[in-house]
């Protein structure tokens, strides 16, 4: 058995054999990593989930790479989740660390992976990461007409829909006619035609993000509520109408259907701001994290 089969085995064995923390358990290492740098919290931690940190870095067997740096880095990216992790957020560990995992082995692969480092402008990025697609609808949507595109005509195109220069399509198409594996291959046969390209991380929020964005909109929302819950039914229409609304409505239209002057509707909508406001500041800090 290869030296580094050996390593992984006996790394996934031990892995298997850590305890498995409850909710409560987590939180309260979080919290003595976060709050007092417990060394030790944050070891146990870091070991009761390393089998979730070996599992991800299996999946990525089928680049080639040796499974101990994959390991490695999926060690790395738990670490930092680790770190990173607020516990007041109410996510559980194991949800926010699956991110940094992947995209720390995400990440050494691309580094190691050549065609990878093609080029790092935005216009290149976008082609590298789309220019295959494109390519492959646009060929397809002239077959359908019955139109049969030159190579230059083809180019053109592309370089129109992922708005590029012609000159970055005319390179980018050199680069990945070489040597490298196409991003469109498959992977193997027995991922159902999965592509090489679908492996790669975007450029778009990371997950750990999204999921702490969501978490916190979700907060904020329910805040706000509660603060619209403690006006009475006319403040709440106004600030409805003034301030939730696509098109807010004047303070004049308002003071018609109402029967109020504009000044009135005015003093109404700025007594139910403060009342807002008084409740949000009961949040204290919390308010101020999640906007900060």
């Amino acid at each position: 058995m290869p030296v580094d089969t050996q390593q992984s085995s006996s790394m996934s064995r031990k892995a298997m054999k850590a305890e498995l923390l409850d909710a409560e358990t987590e939180l309260k290492l979080a919290y003595a990593w976060r709050d007092h740098r417990d060394e030790e919290a944050l070891h146990r931690l870091i070991t009761a989930y390393m089998r979730l940190a070996i599992s991800m870095a299996s999946k990525f067997r089928r680049y080639g790479a040796p499974m101990n740096d994959l390991i490695q880095e999926a060690g790395l990216g738990l670490m930092k989740a680790a770190d990173k992790f607020d516990p007041d957020r109410g996510v559980r560990f194991s949800t926010y660390a699956v991110w940094w995992i992947k995209a720390s082995v995400q990440d050494y692969v691309m580094r190691n992976w050549s065609m990878v480092r093609t080029g790092s402008t935005s216009s290149q990025k976008s082609l590298f990461f789309n220019m295959r697609r494109v390519q492959a609808r646009l060929e397809r949507e002239a077959m359908a007409q019955g139109q049969e595109l030159d190579r230059h005509q083809l180019r053109e195109m592309i370089a129109t829909e992922v708005g590029v220069p012609l000159r970055d399509v005319e390179m980018m198409e050199g680069r990945l006619s070489g040597s490298d594996f196409s991003l469109n291959a498959t992977q193997s046969s027995e991922d159902e035609g999965r592509e090489w390209i679908d492996a790669l991380e975007d450029d778009g929020p990371r997950g750990d993000e999204i999921v702490e964005q969501g978490h916190d909109q979700e907060a904020l929302r329910g805040w706000l509520a509660d603060a619209m819950g403690k006006l009475n039914e006319r403040e709440r229409f106004i600030v409805r109408e003034r301030k939730l609304r696509d098109d807010p409505r004047t303070l004049e239209s308002l003071g018609n259907q109402l029967s109020l002057s504009k000044e009135r509707v005015r003093q109404l909508e700025a007594a139910a701001f403060q009342k807002m406001r008084k409740s949000l500041e009961a949040k204290g800090s919390e308010v101020h994290n999640l906007l900060a």
